[in-house]
């Protein structure tokens, strides 16, 4: 399997990643492998309420399975920082089923 030139160019730049089990995790690129596991430096995940604002967990240095990813986005820092994120109300993500 071929990452391509995608991941390449998203070293050092925030990044969000979906996971299969619905989970959404922010943070700086690192690095990547063959296998599309992927290191995240100063990581977060952003755990999604209908009754609450967005909660921000701390993970550090985080590493996630390649075979756990769904999609990987490229954050857009100015407008993310600008967002207020405790109004932020939204239905948890289900789990990808393959």
């Amino acid at each position: 399997m071929s990452t391509g030139p995608g991941l390449e160019s998203l070293v050092d730049q925030q990044i969000s990643v979906i996971t299969n089990d619905g989970r959404n995790i922010v943070g700086t690129l690192k690095g990547f492998d063959q296998a599309t596991n992927i290191i995240l430096d100063e990581s977060h995940e952003r755990v999604f309420s209908t009754k609450e604002g967005v909660q921000l967990i701390a993970l550090g240095l985080y590493i996630i399975r390649g075979d756990n990813i769904s999609v990987v986005g490229e954050l857009d820092e100015d407008l993310d920082k600008n967002l207020d994120k405790s109004k932020i109300r939204a239905q948890p993500l289900k789990p990808v089923i393959h």
